[in-house]
């Protein structure tokens, strides 16, 4: 397996995929039953190869991710070969942005000095999905990207 098995939840909503993927393979829904009930490995193996089938469309489609700790956001924008992130540090310990009040409070003082932003750009490894991958287990989630065009715009300023 490459990336991660999807849970059950993810495997319910993507219930109508997994019937067509077993169809890719000749699978009936009995037949399903029967492989379920008398190998169950070999069930296992058909629900990873579905998990990455399915992560690698997603990872193929992201655009931006996003990750928020209580002091600090990462903003990543996906090109082709490389990433590149925004970071905003907050220098205020008791400031705890994954809170309401916290990003509200971010909102007011992004340009204050209380808020120190960083850039990078990082080229992609050999296996650009897995590198996105590796965020999102880390903690990021799929954008469409309004904080990294936002952000992008007030650094270029």
């Amino acid at each position: 397996m490459k990336y991660a098995r999807l849970t059950k939840e993810q495997l319910e909503e993507l219930h109508e995929e997994f019937i067509r993927f077993l169809a890719t393979q000749s699978i009936t829904g009995e037949e399903w039953k029967q492989i379920k009930e008398t190998k169950p490995q070999v069930a296992e193996e058909e629900i990873d190869i579905f998990s990455d089938l399915v992560w690698d469309g997603v990872l193929e489609k992201a655009e931006y991710l996003e990750n928020l700790a209580p002091q600090q956001l990462f903003l990543f924008k996906i090109d082709a070969s490389e990433m590149t992130l925004i970071a905003l540090k907050i220098m205020d310990a008791s400031k705890d942005i994954t809170s309401e009040e916290g990003y509200r409070w971010l909102q007011q003082n992004y340009a204050s000095e209380a808020v120190e932003f960083y850039t990078a750009t990082k080229t992609f490894s050999e296996d650009k999905k897995q590198d996105i991958f590796s965020l999102i287990e880390k903690g990021a989630i799929i954008t469409k990207g309004e904080l990294f065009r936002f952000f992008e715009k007030i650094i270029e300023a």
